[in-house]
């Protein structure tokens, strides 16, 4: 394995913790996710991986979506929100996190003592 698919299998595991994270501050629409997450290239997305994503979460009702006009004429938006359910489940992934961060900094720690 290269440093590519390693940063690649990081991705998979944290994607549904970031836009978790990210429609836990405000609801956000698709593209807007996407474009959030392209301004950090470890958890960047294309749509073919984004709104499978956001169906997924939706069916495990973990958010909700809501359509919304937009202005300047153009199509409604589907924005999607954190339900009471996605809130848990975002506290738990962030209580993981943080004990993961904490481990591999200890590990690491432990390297730079040794």
């Amino acid at each position: 394995m290269n440093v590519e698919d390693w940063k690649s299998q990081i991705k998979r595991g944290t994607l549904d913790f970031c836009i978790l994270l990210l429609i836990k501050q405000r609801p956000y629409y698709g593209y807007e996710i996407i474009s959030k997450l392209e301004q950090y290239p470890i958890v960047a997305a294309k749509e073919n991986t984004i709104y499978p994503l956001l169906r997924r979460l939706l069916k495990e009702e973990y958010i909700s979506a809501f359509w919304q006009e937009s202005k300047e004429g153009l199509p409604p938006r589907k924005y999607y929100s954190i339900t009471e359910k996605g809130n848990e489940y975002l506290n738990a992934m962030s209580l993981e996190w943080d004990n993961l961060l904490s481990a591999i900094s200890e590990i690491k720690g432990g390297l730079n003592n040794g």
